[in-house]
């Protein structure tokens, strides 16, 4: 592990000193608990200290993997793509709003969600996504509405033969389980095949928990005990992975999907 340090503020800290090694030039200052500015650019550390906490004897590797990525997707997201040349890999994601504490809304090409989330798009390249500012959805001339299209139909084709896992509960309830961990488990709610999949195994209209963007777990509306069950796993989930979402399930019917977050 490199004696890499594990509490937040202390690996806060090893991730500036990293960053003013690689570029010195450059301003680099911690300004919260898993929070950095770099150049101007507000990162949030969260997702990376969780990635480290998931598996710590590569911790080392993982953040230098992290920060190589990062760096590489500004390059890419700086050069002009062609919408021809990028089209095909335009692809969803669900993310909470809160991401937009720290980045602008009107930077950020999405559409809003339910359960205080929303859809953003990114451009799936094959070490790493892109993530779509407005700047680049206005120069394709698109709207977020023809991106949010897009992005469903690539996501539908992105996996055709997806595998779904069903668990039978010993109370009467049902789970259905996607797990292809390809960064794209909790985006699957977005496919229109998704209702006429499921309704069938999950007996009609069923819920959907999306914790993290590599979870996907659809659930029979009852008996009770079994969906407050899986609520507590949920909540385990939102607050330990990576890329957390929502810890609110999500209500799915014939009609689309509804949120489930008290208004």
């Amino acid at each position: 592990m490199d004696n890499l340090p594990l509490e937040p503020e202390s690996f806060a800290a090893h991730v500036i000193e990293k960053l003013r090694q690689q570029f010195p030039s450059r301003q680099a200052e911690v300004t919260g608990p898993l929070h950095v500015v770099f150049d101007g650019r507000h990162l949030g550390l969260e997702n990376l200290y969780r990635m480290v906490l998931r598996d710590p004897r590569n911790a080392q590797d993982i953040v230098d993997n992290y920060l190589e990525r990062l760096f590489e997707g500004d390059q890419i997201s700086g050069a002009p793509l062609p919408l021809s040349v990028a089209r095909s890999r335009i692809m969803p994601r669900i993310q909470p709003d809160s991401i937009f504490e720290h980045l602008d809304r009107e930077q950020v090409a999405h559409v809003p969600f339910v359960n205080d989330t929303s859809i953003v798009f990114v451009i799936d390249l094959p070490q790493l996504t892109v993530s779509i500012t407005t700047e680049q959805m206005i120069r394709w001339g698109l709207q977020s509405d023809d991106l949010d299209a897009i992005s469903r139909e690539n996501l539908a084709r992105y996996a055709p033969d997806l595998e779904v896992r069903f668990v039978d509960s010993h109370d009467g309830g049902r789970a259905a389980i996607v797990a292809q961990q390809d960064g794209y488990d909790a985006a699957r709610l977005l496919l229109s095949s998704l209702y006429d999949r499921l309704r069938s195994e999950l007996r009609g209209d069923f819920y959907v928990a999306a914790p993290a963007r590599d979870t996907f777990i659809a659930i029979s509306v009852g008996p009770n005990p079994f969906v407050e069950r899986l609520k507590q796993r949920v909540e385990e989930d939102y607050r330990r992975l990576p890329y957390p979402i929502t810890r609110e399930l999500f209500y799915v019917t014939r009609d689309g999907v509804a949120g489930t977050l008290a208004a």
